[in-house]
């Protein structure tokens, strides 16, 4: 797509696929936090006919973390700016009005966990290992993204020793989805989305802010907020349509309204 440096952006029967391009092992450098901020918060945009989102990185990685060379300029008094570009990168894909899917190959580090950690959910290929390498290049962070795919214990292990665990050693704890041969990755993951493009493109964003917002929310006040939205979809085309197709047991039609 136009106006991308370091992104491969196809739309196709509503599947957006979302490629990082940065050889060789797709290191993120500022631009290209830029461009992933710019892209995931206008991928209605972008993407108006997309329900769902496959992030993926090119060759042989996911994503071998945050370029290093930049690494030996940041200083206390450049810092500030720098790590809020990085922040507001994973923010847009988290934030993001569709859910994405990160489908990892190869090595996950660093930026690569935080990456894969904010999208919705992780399809792993095999032998995809993850890491958290902060410790030993003099930087923070990333450890708070991995919590959400695994238990506080293993997220200090991985951060106070910045090994590389395989794939197979994190799906016990549910934050991968599944692990597939790295020649089914792709097309696993984009099998994972038609499962979710297959319902109301309303429903599906509304679904997204509400898994969202209640992420961190209390039992009560989470479940009042589920309802409220209940209440908002009930005055959708869609949502009248989902109830009268069940009832006459077929597939619903949907219009997006």
């Amino acid at each position: 797509m136009a106006g991308f440096e370091f992104l491969d952006v196809v739309t196709e029967d509503h599947v957006t696929t979302v490629t990082m391009r940065r050889p060789p092992v797709n290191a993120v450098n500022q631009p290209m936090y830029a461009e992933i901020k710019r892209l995931f918060s206008r991928i209605e945009e972008y993407a108006p006919d997309a329900r769902a989102v496959v992030l993926v990185g090119e060759g042989k990685h996911f994503c071998g973390g945050n370029d290093l060379e930049e690494f030996k300029t940041l200083s206390p008094q450049n810092s500030g700016p720098r790590m809020m570009a990085v922040r507001e990168a994973f923010w847009a894909i988290y934030d993001s009005a569709l859910p994405v899917i990160a489908a990892v190959r190869g090595v996950a580090v660093g930026t690569g966990v935080a990456l894969a950690a904010s999208c919705d959910l992780v399809v792993a290929a095999e032998g995809a290992r993850f890491s958290l390498p902060e410790i030993g290049v003099g930087v923070m962070g990333g450890a708070k993204h991995m919590s959400r795919l695994v238990p506080q214990g293993v997220v200090r292990l991985m951060h106070y020793t910045a090994d590389l665990i395989p794939a197979e050693d994190l799906v016990q704890y549910g934050g991968i989805a599944s692990i597939v041969s790295s020649e089914e990755l792709e097309q696993a993951a984009t099998r994972l989305a038609h499962r979710i493009t297959r319902h109301s493109p309303v429903a599906i964003k509304i679904a997204k802010r509400s898994l969202n917002q209640i992420e961190y929310m209390d039992l009560k006040s989470g479940y009042q907020f589920e309802q409220s939205l209940t209440a908002e979809l009930s005055g959708t085309e869609d949502a009248k349509e989902a109830v009268q197709a069940f009832f006459e047991r077929r597939e619903p039609q949907y219009t997006g309204k």
